[in-house]
Protein backbone atom coordinates (compact mmCIF):
# COMPACT_ATOMS: atom_id res chain seq x y z
CA UNK A 1 0.00 0.00 0.00
CA UNK A 2 2.66 2.50 1.13
CA UNK A 3 5.15 1.79 -1.90
CA UNK A 4 2.17 1.99 -4.45
CA UNK A 5 1.39 5.69 -2.70
CA UNK A 6 5.19 6.54 -2.92
CA UNK A 7 5.38 5.43 -6.34
CA UNK A 8 2.26 7.00 -7.54
CA UNK A 9 3.45 10.21 -9.91
CA UNK A 10 0.82 12.34 -7.79
CA UNK A 11 2.98 11.74 -4.88
CA UNK A 12 6.08 13.34 -6.40
CA UNK A 13 4.54 16.00 -7.94
CA UNK A 14 2.72 16.97 -3.83
CA UNK A 15 6.25 16.43 -2.38
CA UNK A 16 7.98 18.94 -4.91
CA UNK A 17 4.66 21.02 -4.83
CA UNK A 18 5.18 22.06 -0.97
CA UNK A 19 6.96 24.60 -1.17
CA UNK A 20 4.83 26.86 -3.52
CA UNK A 21 2.27 26.40 -0.80
CA UNK A 22 3.30 29.00 1.64
CA UNK A 23 4.65 31.41 -1.46
CA UNK A 24 0.93 31.16 -2.90
CA UNK A 25 -0.73 31.92 0.15
CA UNK A 26 1.65 35.08 0.50
CA UNK A 27 0.69 35.89 -2.50
CA UNK A 28 -2.74 35.57 -2.07
CA UNK A 29 -3.04 37.72 0.90
CA UNK A 30 -0.80 40.41 -0.75
CA UNK A 31 0.53 41.87 2.50
CA UNK A 32 4.02 43.12 2.23
CA UNK A 33 6.93 42.14 4.51
CA UNK A 34 7.78 43.32 7.80
CA UNK A 35 10.47 45.56 5.77
CA UNK A 36 7.82 46.79 3.63
CA UNK A 37 8.42 44.68 0.67
CA UNK A 38 5.78 43.98 -2.19
CA UNK A 39 5.41 40.39 -1.48
CA UNK A 40 6.30 39.87 -5.31
CA UNK A 41 9.77 41.52 -4.76
CA UNK A 42 9.28 39.01 -0.99
CA UNK A 43 8.86 35.54 -3.54
CA UNK A 44 11.72 36.22 -6.11
CA UNK A 45 14.59 34.75 -4.29
CA UNK A 46 12.61 31.45 -2.66
CA UNK A 47 10.89 31.33 -6.27
CA UNK A 48 14.17 31.29 -7.96
CA UNK A 49 16.60 29.39 -5.25
CA UNK A 50 13.95 26.28 -5.89
CA UNK A 51 14.29 26.12 -9.29
CA UNK A 52 18.26 25.92 -9.06
CA UNK A 53 17.60 23.42 -6.40
CA UNK A 54 15.55 21.00 -8.55
CA UNK A 55 17.89 22.00 -11.02
CA UNK A 56 20.66 21.14 -9.60
CA UNK A 57 18.77 17.72 -8.47
CA UNK A 58 17.56 16.22 -11.46
CA UNK A 59 21.27 17.07 -12.69
CA UNK A 60 23.14 15.58 -9.92
CA UNK A 61 21.41 12.35 -10.21
CA UNK A 62 22.88 10.49 -13.15
CA UNK A 63 26.65 11.07 -11.98
CA UNK A 64 25.15 9.71 -7.91
CA UNK A 65 24.52 6.64 -10.17
CA UNK A 66 27.89 6.18 -11.20
CA UNK A 67 28.97 6.88 -8.02
CA UNK A 68 26.84 4.92 -6.38
CA UNK A 69 25.61 2.30 -8.17
CA UNK A 70 23.56 0.83 -5.53
CA UNK A 71 21.08 2.35 -3.38
CA UNK A 72 17.23 1.79 -4.05
CA UNK A 73 16.73 5.42 -3.62
CA UNK A 74 18.73 6.66 -6.12
CA UNK A 75 17.46 3.83 -8.71
CA UNK A 76 13.79 5.60 -7.57
CA UNK A 77 14.98 9.12 -7.87
CA UNK A 78 16.30 8.85 -11.51
CA UNK A 79 13.51 7.01 -12.73
CA UNK A 80 11.58 10.67 -11.43
CA UNK A 81 14.29 12.61 -12.77
CA UNK A 82 12.30 14.03 -15.40
CA UNK A 83 9.21 15.68 -12.64
CA UNK A 84 12.47 17.27 -10.85
CA UNK A 85 13.77 19.22 -14.03
CA UNK A 86 9.59 19.95 -14.44
CA UNK A 87 9.52 21.60 -11.00
CA UNK A 88 12.45 23.52 -12.01
CA UNK A 89 10.77 24.93 -15.45
CA UNK A 90 7.49 25.69 -13.30
CA UNK A 91 9.89 27.56 -10.23
CA UNK A 92 11.26 29.29 -13.13
CA UNK A 93 8.56 30.47 -14.53
CA UNK A 94 6.77 31.52 -11.31
CA UNK A 95 10.11 33.50 -10.37
CA UNK A 96 9.94 35.00 -13.80
CA UNK A 97 6.02 35.46 -13.67
CA UNK A 98 6.57 37.24 -10.13
CA UNK A 99 9.73 39.39 -11.72
CA UNK A 100 7.51 40.70 -14.66
CA UNK A 101 4.69 41.82 -12.18
CA UNK A 102 7.04 43.77 -9.71
CA UNK A 103 8.26 45.66 -12.32
CA UNK A 104 5.22 46.81 -13.44
CA UNK A 105 6.17 47.64 -17.23
CA UNK A 106 7.85 46.71 -20.36
CA UNK A 107 9.86 50.00 -20.24
CA UNK A 108 11.38 49.02 -16.59
CA UNK A 109 11.80 45.44 -17.57
CA UNK A 110 14.30 46.81 -20.93
CA UNK A 111 16.01 49.31 -19.30
CA UNK A 112 17.93 46.50 -16.44
CA UNK A 113 17.28 43.95 -19.35
CA UNK A 114 21.48 44.37 -19.93
CA UNK A 115 22.76 44.27 -16.74
CA UNK A 116 24.61 40.49 -16.43
CA UNK A 117 22.29 39.65 -13.45
CA UNK A 118 19.49 39.94 -15.18
CA UNK A 119 19.76 38.89 -18.80
CA UNK A 120 21.67 35.60 -17.91
CA UNK A 121 18.24 34.78 -16.30
CA UNK A 122 16.46 35.38 -18.98
CA UNK A 123 18.53 33.22 -21.00
CA UNK A 124 17.99 30.36 -17.89
CA UNK A 125 13.91 30.74 -19.13
CA UNK A 126 14.87 30.35 -22.67
CA UNK A 127 16.47 27.30 -22.53
CA UNK A 128 14.23 25.92 -19.67
CA UNK A 129 10.92 26.24 -22.42
CA UNK A 130 11.76 23.53 -24.92
CA UNK A 131 13.31 21.17 -22.16
CA UNK A 132 9.79 21.37 -20.63
CA UNK A 133 8.26 20.92 -23.75
CA UNK A 134 10.01 17.81 -24.53
CA UNK A 135 9.64 16.45 -21.84
CA UNK A 136 7.04 13.75 -22.65
CA UNK A 137 7.58 10.28 -23.48
CA UNK A 138 5.95 11.31 -26.87
CA UNK A 139 8.31 13.96 -27.60
CA UNK A 140 11.06 11.41 -26.79
CA UNK A 141 10.12 9.46 -29.51
CA UNK A 142 9.26 11.78 -31.85
CA UNK A 143 13.00 13.65 -31.39
CA UNK A 144 14.76 10.06 -31.40
CA UNK A 145 18.60 11.06 -30.78
CA UNK A 146 17.90 14.70 -31.04
CA UNK A 147 16.22 14.60 -27.75
CA UNK A 148 19.77 14.14 -26.06
CA UNK A 149 21.24 16.83 -27.75
CA UNK A 150 18.61 18.73 -26.80
CA UNK A 151 18.61 17.97 -22.79
CA UNK A 152 22.56 18.99 -23.07
CA UNK A 153 21.27 22.69 -23.27
CA UNK A 154 20.56 22.32 -19.72
CA UNK A 155 23.76 22.75 -18.81
CA UNK A 156 23.61 26.17 -20.36
CA UNK A 157 20.85 26.68 -18.51
CA UNK A 158 22.69 25.67 -15.08
CA UNK A 159 25.82 28.03 -15.70
CA UNK A 160 23.05 31.28 -16.62
CA UNK A 161 21.00 30.32 -13.36
CA UNK A 162 24.38 30.32 -11.35
CA UNK A 163 25.84 33.84 -13.01
CA UNK A 164 22.31 35.24 -12.18
CA UNK A 165 22.38 34.39 -8.41
CA UNK A 166 25.14 35.91 -8.34
CA UNK A 167 24.94 38.66 -9.66
CA UNK A 168 21.63 39.92 -8.54
CA UNK A 169 22.34 39.50 -5.29
CA UNK A 170 26.57 40.25 -5.59
CA UNK A 171 26.86 37.67 -3.87
CA UNK A 172 29.01 34.28 -4.55
CA UNK A 173 28.52 32.23 -1.15
CA UNK A 174 24.86 31.02 -1.20
CA UNK A 175 25.39 30.29 -5.22
CA UNK A 176 28.62 28.18 -4.74
CA UNK A 177 27.01 26.20 -2.03
CA UNK A 178 24.30 25.48 -4.44
CA UNK A 179 26.61 24.85 -7.45
CA UNK A 180 29.87 23.33 -6.49
CA UNK A 181 28.97 19.92 -5.41
CA UNK A 182 27.12 19.55 -8.83
CA UNK A 183 30.48 20.72 -10.54
CA UNK A 184 32.30 18.20 -8.28
CA UNK A 185 29.92 15.41 -9.70
CA UNK A 186 29.85 16.47 -12.96
CA UNK A 187 33.90 16.54 -13.21
CA UNK A 188 33.71 13.11 -11.80
CA UNK A 189 31.20 11.98 -14.80
CA UNK A 190 33.17 13.19 -17.21
CA UNK A 191 36.19 11.27 -15.94
CA UNK A 192 34.12 8.07 -15.16
CA UNK A 193 32.98 7.76 -18.77
CA UNK A 194 36.36 9.16 -20.44
CA UNK A 195 38.46 6.04 -18.01
CA UNK A 196 35.72 3.82 -19.44
CA UNK A 197 36.48 4.81 -22.60
CA UNK A 198 40.25 4.45 -22.20
CA UNK A 199 40.28 0.90 -20.35
CA UNK A 200 37.61 -0.79 -22.89
CA UNK A 201 39.26 -3.72 -24.35
CA UNK A 202 40.42 -2.84 -28.03
CA UNK A 203 38.94 -5.49 -30.76
CA UNK A 204 41.65 -7.84 -32.42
Amino acid sequence: MVKNIVDHRYFIWLILALPSIPMIVALASGQPGSNGMPVTERLLHPTGEFSARFLIIAMMLTPLRMLFPGPNFLRWMMKRRRYFGMAAFFYALFHTLLYVVDMGSLQAILGEFLALGIWTGWLAMVVFVPLALTSTDGAIRRLGPRWKTLQRTVYLAAVATLMHWIFVHNNFGPALVHFVPLAGLELFRIFYRFRKRTTKPQGV
